[in-house]
């Protein structure tokens, strides 16, 4: 980007941002020498299953609602209109599902790893399979979510790329291996209320500086960004009310019901009643969350309909663009432009903190801990410290990898989520709900579903075959009317369009990524449980769990998904 376009922090605003960092590191340090001290596994990665839904559930929201969604969202809005908004009809079935089958499920086993169910149900070997899945898909997310603030403020403010990289997995990694979940789960909730004044701030002062709210509305209406219900049933076209509404439920249940950061928040709650209330209370804060990034979206196209700025902005123009536009809107307010930066840090911070913790317990609980059985309580913990500190290292050396991608980081994101929770969610499923299936087919199952997803969503990146064309940037792309001879040509230009062969193949939308990969693991694992047939209690679980109790276990456990259903 010209030099002379750039934007500036003010003296408030570096006040801000480093308040920011400093309070993350104090709440780390408050609760590195508070209560217990983090001197048990227990206290480090599942905070001693104390804490209460309220907590919790801003730190649900903050997991996900990261950096990648409050750059990624608007740009989204503002180049392809409000068709996206439409994923809120998900949150609906992606939270319920949880609440009454997997939360019920997971928490009366007294986890600590979400894992351990699978070795319960299936095998070790099915365990350490999903395990490694899970460590790749959060390693690969959370390099996006260090890297897209950096790269977006590098670009229009000119801050040091990597430093500020270096700074934000710094800062995290010290208040997560100092402070475990307690640290982790009390800064998401204040970082939550960081980014939620953020973008509120940007939305007021963005509407003003527009002309108002009938302003905004005439040019969001008249640039065709306002879109209706597309129930096109196509699964190629990116964004439609099925891709978006039914598509979006698997990508929500990956994540709120069966994905470690997430599950490891319900298993701290002190009891099953508070972890269903804490899924319950994520359902209006995430519309919320939503509804701003739209809205903040809307108002970005506003301002700049009928205005080119590719030429001034580096990276993905999208994404840099939410940052030119609040600095923009923002400059000459003293403290504002460092008050969204705080909301734009506070989404990768309390992202990948919860990255770090989980990666930790699970590392912890399913690869070492079986192989080191008499390992005392103080070296498990010393042992988690350090692994959450190594995971925040190897954070770091991927977000240079992620510099290499091309789509918006909102694309790239929610790819990699599906791609990997699609397999997973599948492999819980089959687990969960199919008492014939065997690890033979729970390994064949996964390893299909993986293969599949790697296959079209490579697919995808090298043939660029799911971008979605932007609309036009003019505030009067909205025809006054429609004749024969336009509809004609628009039917005409669209069927020439579509893609055939294997790159219609690789045109899946990415929305449904997590439903197709899901079903290939359980279609797969359920005909190769089928043909192998082995399925003998005896031969699988955990060594300290007999053949009586794991039979009760897992029948008790099949009957309640039953009785929910």
């Amino acid at each position: 980007m010209d030099p002379s376009d750039q934007k500036h922090f003010g003296v408030a605003d570096y006040v801000i941002f480093a308040l920011l960092l400093a309070a993350s590191l104090c709440i780390g340090l408050f609760y590195a020498l508070s209560g217990g001290r983090q001197r048990t596994t227990q206290e480090f990665l599942l905070a001693d299953r104390s804490m209460r839904c309220l907590p919790i559930s801003l730190s649900l929201i903050a997991s996900f609602q990261s950096a990648v969604a409050i750059i990624g969202v608007p740009a989204e809005i503002s180049a392809h209109g409000t068709q996206y908004w439409f994923l809120g009809c998900a949150y609906i079935l992606g939270l319920l599902i949880p609440a009454h089958v997997f939360i019920p499920l997971l928490y009366r086993l007294r986890l600590s790893s979400v894992y351990q169910y699978l070795e319960l149900r299936f095998s070790k070997v099915v365990r350490i399979c999903g395990t490694l899945t899970f460590i790749f898909q959060m390693v690969i997310y959370m390099a996006v979510c260090v890297y897209t603030p950096a790269l977006a403020l590098n670009a229009v403010t000119g801050f040091e790329l990597w430093g500020t990289v270096l700074v934000t997995g710094l800062v995290c990694t010290l208040y997560t291996a100092m402070g475990g979940l307690k640290a982790v789960i009390w800064t998401d909730v204040f970082q939550t209320v960081v980014m939620f004044a953020g973008q509120l701030a940007v939305i007021v002062v963005g509407v003003h500086q527009t002309g108002g709210v009938s302003e905004v509305w005439t040019k969001v209406w008249e640039g065709n960004r306002i879109s209706g219900l597309d129930l096109n049933p196509d699964p190629t076209e990116r964004h439609t009310f099925w891709t978006l509404g039914v598509g979006g439920i698997f990508l929500m249940l990956s994540l709120y019901g069966v994905n470690q950061a997430q599950v490891q928040r319900y298993l701290s709650a002190r009891t099953e009643r508070e972890a269903v209330r804490s899924c319950y209370m994520v359902f209006p804060s995430l519309q919320l969350a939503l509804a701003l990034g739209c809205v903040t979206g809307l108002v970005m196209f506003a301002r700049y309909c009928g205005e080119d700025h590719s030429g001034k902005l580096s990276g993905v123009a999208g994404d840099t663009m939410v940052i030119y536009f609040v600095m923009d809107m923002l400059q000459g307010l003293p403290g504002l432009p460092g008050l969204f930066v705080a909301c734009l840090f506070s989404g990768a911070l309390s992202t990948i903190s919860s990255a770090f913790n989980s990666l930790a317990t699970v590392t912890m609980e399913d690869l070492i801990k079986p192989h080191f059985p008499s390992m005392t309580e103080a070296r498990a913990t010393t042992v988690s410290k350090v692994l959450a500190l190594s995971y925040g290292l190897l954070c770091l050396a991927m977000a240079y990898l992620t510099h290499l991608m091309g789509d918006s980081v909102l694309l790239v994101a929610l790819k990699i989520l599906g791609m990997v929770g699609g397999p997973n969610l599948g492999l819980f499923c089959l687990g969960m709900f199919f008492p014939w299936a065997n690890s033979t087919g729970a390994v064949a199952g996964l390893g299909a579903g993986l293969a599949v997803a790697f296959w079209v969503g490579i697919g995808s990146i090298v043939t660029r075959a799911s971008g979605g064309r932007p609309l036009t940037p003019d505030c009067r792309a909205r025809p006054s009317s429609l004749n024969a001879t336009s509809l004609v040509e628009a039917s005409f230009n669209a069927t020439v369009s579509q893609p055939s062969g294997l790159r219609r193949f690789y045109s899946l939308s990415y929305m449904w990524y997590s439903g197709f990969t899901c079903f290939t693991v359980i279609v797969v694992g359920l005909v190769i449980s089928a043909i192998t047939g082995d399925r003998t209690p005896s031969s699988r679980g955990s060594p300290g769990l007999t053949q009586a109790t794991h039979s009760d276990c897992e029948s008790s456990l099949h009957r309640q998904c039953f009785n929910v259903l």
